[in-house]
């Protein structure tokens, strides 16, 4: 017979087994241990123990199946927004599929997310709904559920959901030469100096928050005619993902362009010059995510020798009234 109940702080171990035996796709991190977890879920401080669910399977009191609900934040990033609800996380171990426990799981995270006053049911974390998991799952950000993980969209339009935003993750190998030509770039050179400052960093309450568990890094081109940022980046090194990669890995999270200096090819020079830096430091993998409806930005990416590996989507259940 399988229980169903909240988190407990014993159940990490359970977790981690239940993670990773069901979650064995490329965008989710194998876990050595629960620390991961801990440092990157379970310590946030908008974490609730009401919304990590297990299925507890009486007879061997273990774990078999876990989901984590969770709230997005509002427009400033300053706070949760009860409003929209994410199913961050839906995992059952192999051992105890086809039973009905998933669905359950679901039905659990929708009815916590409804209780807490969500009117609208999202699955799969993406920017602004992506309250759990990162630097756990999806690469360089959170990206919703990968299409690599073959179960999810399935699972997900049988119970009511459907796509509604779309994420391409592409990556570059930088053990390959970095040949970007354009003549703008000469007086990029002369005009911003390209550099390294932690304190740099633009950032919400929430995007501090989410970045907690991993250590980033910001690179930038001041402008040396007035000392002000053009551009940054928020690069991080993806331990967990160069592990079950096999292959070191830094992935983009943030990348920032002033407004006004849009259009002039400097979000390219910075990133090209990030892809440098990671040259010189062996890393083989830059990774991003880019919005399919950002052209702009997917086309920049593709003349800087990026590929598409994998595919994120959001879904979203519409309520009744």
């Amino acid at each position: 017979m399988t229980q169903f109940r909240s988190f407990r702080n014993t159940d990490p171990p359970g977790l981690v087994e239940v993670w990773n035996d069901a979650l064995t796709g490329r965008g989710a991190v194998r876990l050595r241990n629960s620390s991961p977890l801990e440092r990157c879920t379970l310590s946030k401080l908008h974490f609730d123990p009401e919304g990590l669910i297990l299925a507890i399977d009486e007879g061997a009191d273990r774990c078999v199946g876990f989901v984590h609900a969770g709230f997005g934040t509002n427009a400033a990033g300053e706070a949760l927004d009860h409003q929209s609800g994410v199913t961050c996380v839906l995992a059952v171990h192999t051992t105890h599929r086809r039973r009905g426990i998933g669905s359950e799981l679901l039905r659990l995270s929708e009815e916590y997310l409804r209780g807490r006053g969500a009117r609208k049911l999202y699955a799969g974390p993406l920017a602004p709904v992506n309250p759990f998991y990162f630097g756990l799952y999806g690469g360089c950000e959170l990206p919703g559920f990968l299409a690599s993980d073959t179960f999810a969209e399935p699972f997900l339009v049988k119970h009511g959901y459907r796509a509604t935003r779309t994420v391409q993750v592409l990556h570059r190998r930088v053990s390959e030469p970095i040949k970007v030509f354009d003549p703008r770039f000469v007086g990029h050179r002369q005009r911003f100096e390209f550099g390294e400052d932690p304190l740099a960093r633009l950032g919400s309450w929430w995007q501090y928050n989410l970045f907690n568990g991993t250590e980033s890094r910001v690179f930038t081109l001041l402008d040396r005619a007035d000392n002000t940022y053009a551009a940054l980046a928020t690069v991080w090194e993806m331990d967990g993902f160069s592990f079950r990669w096999n292959q070191p890995a830094a992935g983009v999270a943030e990348w920032f362009v002033r407004p006004e200096l849009r259009g002039q090819g400097i979000g390219k020079f910075l990133m090209s010059q990030v892809l440098r830096r990671a040259q010189e430091e062996l890393v083989e993998v830059v990774e991003v995510q880019i919005e399919s409806t950002n052209q702009i930005a997917l086309q920049l990416c593709q003349a800087l020798g990026f590929e598409q590996v994998d595919t994120g989507r959001l879904y979203v259940k519409q309520l009744s009234e």
